[in-house]
């Protein structure tokens, strides 16, 4: 039988419960009052880190490199490369148009040419480009013994072990030669493998037209082989005009199976950090933060000190916790980024001729900005804390602990299913349907179905016969039926808890009445406002409230009614409030909830008795 429950109230002398939820209240609007200003510098100092001159370059550099077309060929770009030949296409025309512009778009020049060349003319190029691939040795796979006498090589996919590490081809300069890598940077994870530093490297020159005939010769000396298995294209620009920092790599992978993968990273960072009055400010809301963050570690402290095992027991103590942990982990990271600035952005900014490699502070930056985005998404979600001594927040806390257990029965049965037809896609349609081409695809695949994204046609032409009924059923079991066990889950408990709710369970204290009556006695404090009479005095009688019922409009059978629940109340409140414990609750049946909550009106009306007498 569904049961409601009910705060037990007692167990000390009202001067010291009033005492105490005095203390409660002031502590918790201090707390409120110190987080906020935390919250409200840690957002300066996050939203600081942003500039939306990022986005725009970022996008306007990707349109150049990645969407402009080969002259004559207009749907090849370096998105659309699918073979050995495109590559060299792009690589001869867009490529090398995009990284040199040395004269104005009237052909007047722009600038001494052995100065570096400006992209798009606000943007200059960091020394030079780099070009680095790696290889795989032959012999890596096996070949069956029937086809040896047609195929005698086997090139298999890239790992660490399999790479090639001699030299190649001419064997005459660096781009022939196997170079180890010389810097901190980490590792690339492509499509098809994690690719290491390291390789057949060569630069590109500030001439244009050296580079392009270094391009024809690589291309007539086949230094693209059929072990070659990635080639990264790397340079980084910088623009003055808002202090931006971008670095660019362009991939192309090469499968064991043939044709070419690409992808590409944008980074547009921020690495002259203190320039403006603004980043100034930026730094002192920084040092702001540091110390918030020690106080918030000192009081941590003494409440583990205090209260010990007890205080691991609430999952406030926990996020509190999370927290700090993430902010130091995020203050690790930018003391360490800020010090390798200061240790390498020189010494790369006076390497003109040679490939300045900032893939190494870009990477540095990305994981900073990631851990306090992490930080401040927690920081939010810490404000429950304190809302959550509102009504409907509390009921909504309420709610998902006692039904947890229910949520967590539901969610191995969810997840059976829908691991079985996660698996079922992936071995039916994993060789045909991009979306089912790994497990991982498959499972968000099936996320994206619920949602009302999926190709239908796809899973039809892969398997006319399966392809129906796989997303029919999954459709019917995963959408109709669990999805709407789960809500009726919620809502079930939902209502159990607004029942407890209507007969009296309430917060300590809410969050918003505790603000307005501080506000209320500020005012009278400094006499800007007359304090109001106690209308609740305990000496006025349940006569004096039946005559003020009956003058308000009730009456005298809704006035007998609201009497008889008054002493219903009374009997709960005998039965099931204990004396000693204090904020616990006892349960009382539907069955009692519902023979005296019969309308609204009465429920008014009896606590109006309750607190007036």
């Amino acid at each position: 039988m569904a049961e409601a429950s009910r705060w037990h109230r007692g167990g000390a002398s009202k001067h010291k419960l009033h005492y105490r939820k005095e203390v409660e209240i002031t502590t918790t609007l201090q707390e409120l009052l110190l987080y906020f200003i935390f919250l409200i510098n840690l957002c300066i100092l996050t939203f600081g880190m942003v500039n939306p001159h990022m986005y725009y370059l970022n996008k306007v550099m990707s349109s150049l490199f990645l969407d402009t077309s080969v002259p004559g060929e207009e749907r090849t770009n370096f998105k659309s490369i699918r073979s050995i030949t495109d590559f060299w296409k792009f690589m001869e025309g867009p490529l090398l148009e995009g990284l040199y512009w040395d004269s104005w778009y009237n052909n007047h020049q722009l600038y001494n040419l052995k100065n570096s060349s400006r992209i798009y003319y606000e943007n200059i190029l960091l020394g030079v480009p780099r070009v680095r691939q790696l290889k795989v040795r032959n012999n890596t796979c096996k070949v069956y013994s029937s086809f040896q006498s047609l195929m005698s090589e086997c090139y298999g996919k890239y790992t660490s072990a399999n790479e090639d590490l001699s030299n190649f081809g001419l064997q005459i300069n660096t781009e022939w030669r196997y170079s180890t890598s010389n810097t901190n940077s980490p590792w690339h994870w492509g499509f098809l493998g994690v690719y290491r530093n390291g390789g057949y490297i060569f630069t590109l020159s500030k001439s244009k037209s050296e580079t392009k005939n270094k391009f024809i010769d690589l291309r007539l000396n086949s230094w693209i082989t059929r072990g070659t298995r990635v080639i990264f294209i790397d340079f980084s620009l910088y623009n003055a005009n808002v202090n931006l920092f971008c670095i660019i790599r362009l991939v192309a992978e090469f499968p064991a199976t043939g044709g070419i993968l690409t992808s590409w990273q944008f980074y547009s960072v921020k690495l002259l950090r203190y320039v403006s009055y603004y980043d100034y400010f930026i730094a002192s809301c920084e040092i702001t933060f540091c110390i918030f963050l020690f106080v918030f570690t000192t009081q941590e402290v003494k409440k583990i000190k205090e209260f010990k095992s007890a205080y691991f027991k609430s999952i406030w103590n926990w996020l509190e916790l999370l927290l700090l942990l993430l902010c130091f982990v995020a203050v690790s990271f930018n003391t360490y980024y800020n010090v390798q600035i200061f240790l390498l952005l020189g010494q790369l900014l006076k390497s003109t001729e040679t490939y300045s490699d900032f893939y190494f502070l870009a990477c540095w930056h990305i994981y900073y900005n990631n851990i306090i985005a992490i930080t401040i998404f927690f920081a939010w979600i810490k404000i429950f804390k304190f809302i959550s001594f509102n009504k409907t927040m509390s009921q909504l806390s309420s709610t998902l602990t006692r039904c947890i257990k229910d949520i967590v029965g539901f969610a191995i049965m969810f997840f059976i299913i829908f691991f079985a037809y996660a698996q079922l896609g992936f071995l039916v349609f994993g060789s045909q349907v991009d979306d089912f081409s790994t497990f991982q695809n498959s499972i968000f695949a099936q996320f994206r179905i619920v949602l009302g994204d999926f190709n239908f046609a796809g899973i039809q032409q892969a398997n006319p016969i399966l392809g129906p009924i796989y997303f029919i059923t999954f459709i019917f079991f995963v959408f109709f039926v669990l999805l709407n066990m789960f809500l009726a889950i919620i809502n079930d408990t939902y209502s159990e808890v607004k029942a407890d709710y209507s007969i009296g369970r309430r917060p300590d204290f809410e969050l918003g009445k505790m603000i307005k009556q501080s506000y209320k006695n500020v005012l009278e404090k400094f006499r800007l406002k007359k304090a109001q009479k106690d209308e609740d005095k305990k000496t006025k009688g349940s006569g004096d409230l039946a005559e003020q019922a009956r003058r308000e409009g009730f009456d005298e059978n809704e006035i007998q009614k609201a009497e008889q629940m008054k002493k219903w109340k009374e009997r709960l409140e005998k039965k099931y409030y204990s004396m000693e414990i204090q904020d616990d609750y006892q349960p009382v049946t539907q069955e009692e909830f519902r023979d005296g909550t019969t309308t609204k009106y009465k429920m008014r009306f009896s606590e109006c008795l309750t607190k007036r007498i």
